[in-house]
């Protein structure tokens, strides 16, 4: 079982962005009929992006040959789907004028650290194993 930051990183993909999906969609869903197609795919790829998460938090509690780079994965395209909401006018939103750089700025510097600590951490090395394999293949195959 994860510890420490890695269990903070599978509580936000697997229960926080489903979460926020769900409260998301359900304010999107009665702009549906006025914003048409954009919103409804835009809301697919929300879709796809928190799967993806949930699937990275699996992996890392299952210690999956994959977990780093699913996780990767899973946060850059989370990353790049806030950037275009914040940046388009696809999904509603109220945020006042001039808020929009400081969501910006929050996602990037919180996606960010993210991926600078699953690239550069040494409990992520020790627990996903050096090569990406998980703890158990890299430790049996070397004695």
């Amino acid at each position: 079982m994860p510890r420490g930051w890695l269990l903070v990183l599978c509580f936000f993909l697997a229960v926080w962005q489903p979460v926020n999906l769900a409260l998301a969609a359900s304010s999107a869903l009665a702009a549906l009929p006025v914003r048409g197609l954009p919103l409804a795919l835009l809301l697919a790829a929300r879709v796809i992006s928190t799967a993806c998460g949930i699937a990275a938090a699996i992996a890392i509690y299952r210690r999956h040959s994959g977990a780093a780079t699913i996780v990767k994965m899973s946060l850059l395209l989370s990353a790049g789907l806030d950037l275009f909401v914040y940046t388009t006018s696809y999904f509603p939103n109220n945020r006042l004028p001039g808020d929009t750089i400081l969501y910006i700025a929050w996602s990037l510097a919180f996606y960010g650290a993210w991926l600078v600590y699953i690239f550069r951490s040494a409990t992520v090395k020790r627990t996903l194993g050096d090569d990406g394999r998980g703890a158990e293949v890299s430790s049996s195959r070397h004695p």
